[in-house]
């Protein structure tokens, strides 16, 4: 739909004219600094930085329903660079013009409601919202396209050239990253760090596909965050990992994306995350308070993180019940199905613990909690997800597990809605389906398969046929029909099928 078809009190809105005016602020000694150069963490104390926009209060003049509608009409638009998660331009990216945005189609994943069974079982009515059908199959593309568009958008202004990007991973950052990165080639190249042998063949192979440079070292993801660290502190490259402030504000897209598929009506709605680096949790409280703060939403919802006790440091954290006891520990992971979660010393705490704070007190009421989930829930969770229309992958199985986990604390009740979200494809993870359903999975997991969720593949092959058909070697005609008439007998006694009577 083209602009001069918009009504017009919407017209001079639909095109962004807001250009913000954005600075990163350290979260430690407050100072500011500008966004002319890359920056992840305070030059004065070394803390993490969030990004605000200055000029915020001149979005809080437009009324919230008025910008209700802009979204709405706006969704309307075939321009590219408005089309993904710069739907929200004013709220992600101000300063970024629409030329610079890089669109690969990230964003607006969908909302799926559970079916009748799948939401008795869990004891609560939610649905998933699949960010697994992004680019490179993960909700990284969201923090992505906005990291790629902000280097893009340097290197337009001669503030950066020749960037290296680079980060570490567990699977999913190092896809998008790749991915992204080779859209802006040869002006930007990049280079990935993975654990070795952590990472599953499916996205091993995606920054290998993207033409990143991949390095495999001994550890797990915290060990690769502080070599990659080091190498931001020391050498002139692109920290591509969520201690990027850039990264948090493309993530915010996934609140807003919510907000708008439930008509900004957020009474009663809570949004259940898995926790690995702190990112993804940070963005959507971050997202959620904008939104309100602008009067777009009239209440926030309730944020589920959800862990592993396999990988479990911001549950443990919030533990203890008096703010002024809590200390932050790391702790040495396990081996987890919820693999890209696998973290134990999560680089955006200090994050969530700010937003947290900021979160329950706008409420007036808690509205952040956590909880913790075994291995054996993860997995069964997942799997019956998927045999009910469902694509989740084991950190979707994390969130459901911790949402059936929270209704049985009370923390969520009857009349509330569940927002899961499962971040990835099914298939980046098909290798711990594959270890359940052969009962291979090392001790190490905990996990037991359940006899009823086990599925495989029955060869139908008659021992009364002598021949059957090859690549290259048909049957005659006769063979054929005896071969199609015997497999079709073998299948029905299969599935116990009722043979038609004809008339």
């Amino acid at each position: 739909m083209k602009p001069e078809n918009f009504p017009e009190d919407i017209r001079p809105y639909i095109i962004p004219q807001h250009r913000g005016k954005l600075i990163y602020r350290c979260l430690g000694c407050k100072l500011e600094y500008g966004i002319k150069e890359l920056l992840y963490t305070c030059p004065d104390c070394g803390q993490v930085l969030l990004i605000n926009d200055l000029n915020f209060d001149r979005l809080k003049k437009i009324p919230g329903r008025m910008w209700q509608r802009i979204f709405d009409y706006r969704k309307m638009l075939t321009i590219p660079a408005l089309k993904g998660i710069y739907l929200y331009h004013e709220f992600i990216g101000p300063v970024i013009p629409l030329d610079a945005v890089i669109y690969l189609g990230e964003g607006h994943t969908p909302v799926i409601e559970a079916n009748a069974f799948l939401q008795k079982k869990a004891g609560v009515r939610f649905y998933f919202k699949n960010d697994g059908q992004n680019p490179s199959a993960s909700f990284k593309d969201r923090g992505m396209a906005s990291a790629l568009s902000y280097l893009n958008f340097l290197i337009r202004q001669q503030h950066v050239s020749d960037v290296l990007a680079i980060c570490a991973s567990t699977g999913d950052t190092s896809a998008a990253a790749a991915l992204y990165a080779s859209f802006l080639q040869p002006r930007v190249k990049s280079a990935v760090l993975l654990p070795h042998k952590k990472v599953t063949p499916q996205q091993l192979s995606q920054p290998l596909g993207s033409g990143a440079a991949v390095f495999e070292i001994p550890g797990v993801f915290d060990d690769c965050m502080k070599v990659v660290e080091a190498l931001s502190d020391s050498y002139n490259v692109a920290l591509l990992n969520s201690k990027n402030a850039w990264r948090i504000l493309g993530q915010e897209s996934y609140s807003y994306e919510i907000a708008q598929a439930f008509e900004y009506d957020m009474q009663n709605l809570v949004v259940v995350v898995p926790i690995g680096n702190a990112g993804n949790i940070t963005a959507v409280m971050s997202g959620f308070l904008k939104f309100y703060e602008a009067g777009i939403i009239q209440t926030l919802p309730k944020i589920l993180g959800v862990q592993s006790e396999h990988a479990n440091p911001v549950y443990r954290y919030y533990l203890e019940p008096d703010a002024k006891k809590r200390k932050f520990v790391p702790v040495t992971v396990k081996s987890s199905v919820a693999q890209a979660a696998m973290i134990g010393n999560p680089v955006s705490m200090p994050r969530v613990i700010h937003l947290t704070n900021i979160y329950n007190r706008i409420s007036g009421v808690q509205k952040v909690f956590f909880a913790e989930v075994p291995e054996q829930a993860i997995m069964d969770w997942a799997l019956l997800a998927n045999r009910n229309g469902h694509i989740a992958c084991t950190h979707g199985g994390e969130s459901l597990a911790g949402l059936v986990a929270a209704r049985a604390q009370g923390i969520i009740g009857e009349s509330d809605i569940a927002v899961i979200d499962s971040t990835a494809h099914a298939l980046k993870f098909s290798g711990f389906q594959e270890m359940y359903f052969e009962k291979s999975f090392p001790a190490e997991y905990n996990i037991s398969p359940n006899p009823d969720y086990i599925n495989a593949p029955v060869l139908i092959h008659p021992k009364d046929l002598e021949r059957v058909p090859a690549p290259g070697k048909p049957l005659k005609e006769d063979e054929f029909k005896k071969f199609v008439k015997r497999v079709s007998e073998e299948i029905a006694r299969e599935l116990n099928l009722t043979k038609v009577e004809k008339a």
